[in-house]
C-alpha cells in the first residue's frame, strides 16, 4: 500500500459545488449541491449562474427542500440563515433555448464571501441542449 506524507494529500475543497446533469434542455430542473468545509468566518455564500454568449439566466425554483421562486443569476444566502448547515441544496432551471442544432454552456459558481471579498470558489458546468 502507498502511503503519502500528508503535505502531498490533497486537501479538501473549502466549498465545491456539483450537479445532478452534465446536459439539460430547455425548462427542465437541475439539482445542486454546494458543500462547505471553510472552517474561518464568512458572511455569507453566493450561487452565480451564467449562460455563456446570452443574457438568459436560470430561476432559481428550490433552496434546502422549500420551493422559492428567485428571479436572478445570483443567490445570496447569509451565514446567519446557514446555522450549522454545511451543505445546501438548491434547484435551477432555464427558458434558454440555444439556436437550433446548437448547444450552449452554462456554470454554476458558488463562492464564500468575508467582509466583501471571496475567500473560496468553485465551479461546475452544465450543457443545455436544444429541444
Amino acid at each position: 500500500m502507498l502511503r503519502l506524507p500528508l503535505a502531498l494529500l490533497p486537501a479538501a475543497k473549502e466549498i465545491s459545488i456539483s450537479l445532478s446533469e452534465k446536459e439539460i434542455h430547455p425548462g427542465q430542473e437541475i439539482q445542486g449541491i454546494v458543500t462547505l468545509n471553510y472552517v474561518g468566518r464568512f458572511d455569507s455564500v453566493v450561487i452565480n449562474s451564467q449562460i455563456e454568449r446570452t443574457s438568459d439566466i436560470f430561476t432559481y425554483v428550490a433552496l434546502n427542500g422549500k420551493k422559492i421562486n428567485y428571479p436572478y443569476a445570483r443567490l445570496y444566502i447569509l451565514r446567519a440563515d446557514l446555522g450549522d448547515r454545511k451543505s445546501i441544496e438548491f434547484t435551477a432551471k432555464t427558458q434558454h433555448v440555444p439556436l437550433e442544432g446548437n448547444s450552449s454552456n452554462a456554470k454554476f459558481r458558488a463562492s464564500i464571501i468575508q467582509e466583501h471579498k471571496e475567500v473560496s470558489s468553485d465551479i461546475s458546468f452544465v450543457k443545455l441542449l436544444a429541444s
